[in-house]
């Protein structure tokens, strides 16, 4: 029997009939939605709800655009909508996409599940090793940063009998939610990109973000592998005590810069076009990719990539052609303006990362002035005032940095350690991100710029490169016009 007959799905979602379907599902049914514009014919629309949008408000739209059937909560909902549209009523949608995709994960027997977790990288990693994989197998991967409780469901529901890989993206922001999206993930290969301190409101510290990413090691399928980062040392005990088999039966591989790494990453170099390397001082590689770090998440994806029998020529070949995820440091242009856009997220570790490179890329291309835009780091918890402090610190220790805008309350702590080393007119504090502060940001850019845009996902730091879009840079003194808090 087929997965997405309709009594089946009903049985995996422990739901109830509130419309009963007068019909089986369309041969060509299959996969998931939760939004209507995107939706394809035979889908199951999830009618979630969500903090501005309610899916069961689209129900008719869901039917008018070919769905097979609505999962949904409340019982009120049928009104209005076509009489012969299946409804299925479960306690929680969101707790039913979780079902739904554990039992879909049970019947992919031929295909090898891969997940992708770890405090930085998850996202650029993802993409390359659907890169590596994509022209030599058949497979799905994870779209854009797909990596919780709705998103990897989705991804999992995506899949079809008789693909050859599955890459999923898993990611947290508090304790248990690795352990719940590895029960349903079950991977064959797991990867930890990194370990740092990410989300510590949740996860308190490093310890804490151990654990927690530990937790994919358990739901590794038997024979399977974990792929993880060399440091921090205690990663690597945490995972094998946790595998299946416990520490005698474990597989794990390490890559990284430490001499207990299998994939031992060294000769690393990074210009304007992007990041070449070794592996144990032999198989060289080059990925388009700026920023050292980048050699890290490529180690990664190349481990993967020689587990399904690919060999380094062929491997050489496609990450020569990857491509990174969007606001993922980025090089881009406005004008004669140049940015190294990094917006789409920012902790303690990536922050210094991207500054890092930020700096390295500065030696080559010579800019008339080196500029920071760099945004608090959310979630951070008791430690937000001493991260930024941390962050305060590096910034103040690169001379060649010209201006440092430094955007929200908490980069008020990075902007009073700047202050100590810098004059006061290098630095601005602004309170908050958002139009009219990117606006302003923008007036201050001048031809010849080179820019560094940093800052948490919540912070929105890629509207400084939608205010320049919209009105151009403007030649102004550097704090023109700018409250400054001091």
């Amino acid at each position: 029997m087929s997965f997405w007959n309709l009594e089946n799905l009903r049985a995996a979602m422990n739901g109830s009939w509130l419309v009963r379907p007068a019909r089986q599902l369309p041969a060509e049914a299959m996969g998931a939605s939760i939004d209507t514009r995107t939706l394809t014919r035979g889908n199951v629309f999830f009618a979630l709800r969500g903090e501005r949008v309610d899916g069961h408000k689209f129900l008719n739209a869901a039917a008018g655009a070919g769905a097979s059937l609505a999962v949904v909560e409340d019982p009120s909902c049928a009104a209005g909508v076509p009489p012969d549209f299946p409804l299925l009523q479960v306690e929680s949608v969101s707790a039913a996409l979780l079902k739904c995709a554990a039992e879909y994960r049970k019947t992919l027997e031929g295909t090898r599940v891969i997940s992708v977790g770890g405090s930085n990288g998850k996202t650029t990693t993802t993409r390359l090793i659907e890169s590596l994989l994509a022209p030599h197998f058949r497979g799905v991967a994870s779209p854009k940063s797909f990596n919780n409780a709705i998103g990897v469901p989705l991804t999992i529901l995506s899949a079809r009998r008789g693909d050859q890989y599955l890459l999923c993206e898993v990611g947290t922001n508090a304790t248990g939610e690795i352990a719940e999206l590895a029960r349903v993930v079950a991977p064959e290969i797991a990867v930890i990109t990194s370990i740092g301190r990410e989300h510590l409101e949740g996860l308190n510290s490093v310890a804490g973000v151990i654990a927690e990413e530990s937790n994919i090691a358990p739901e590794i399928r038997p024979g399977g592998v974990a792929i993880i980062a060399a440091q921090p040392r205690e990663l690597y005990d945490s995972v094998r005590g946790l595998m299946p088999g416990g520490k005698s039966g474990a597989n794990v591989v390490r890559f990284g810069t430490s001499e207990s790494a299998e994939l031992r990453v060294d000769s690393v170099n990074t210009d304007e076009t992007g990041t070449s390397f070794a592996i144990n001082r032999r198989a060289k590689f080059r990925v388009p990719l700026l920023g050292a770090h980048n050699a890290m998440n490529a180690a990664a994806a190349i481990a993967v990539a020689r587990r399904f029998g690919l060999d380094d020529e062929v491997i050489r070949k496609s990450l020569e052609q990857a491509k990174g995820p969007d606001m993922r440091m980025k090089l881009e242009s406005r004008g004669s303006i140049s940015l190294l856009n990094d917006a789409y997220n920012a902790n303690p570790d990536s922050m210094l990362a991207s500054l890092r490179a930020f700096a390295d890329l500065s030696r080559h291309r010579h800019p008339r002035r080196r500029i920071v835009v760099l945004a608090d780091m959310l979630e951070m918890g008791d430690s937000g005032p001493d991260v930024h402090r941390e962050i305060g610190d590096a910034v103040a220790g690169d001379a060649a940095i010209d201006l440092a805008v430094l955007v929200g309350p908490l980069m008020l702590f990075a902007a009073e350690r700047v202050r100590k080393s810098w004059p006061g007119e290098k630095v601005l504090n602004l309170p908050a991100m958002d139009d009219d502060t990117a606006r302003r940001i923008a007036d201050l850019l001048r031809p010849g710029d080179f820019v560094l845009l940093k800052g948490s996902r919540g912070m929105g730091v890629e509207r400084v490169l939608k205010a320049l879009d919209s009105t151009g840079p403007e030649v102004k003194v550097p704090g023109a016009g700018i409250p400054v808090t001091k």
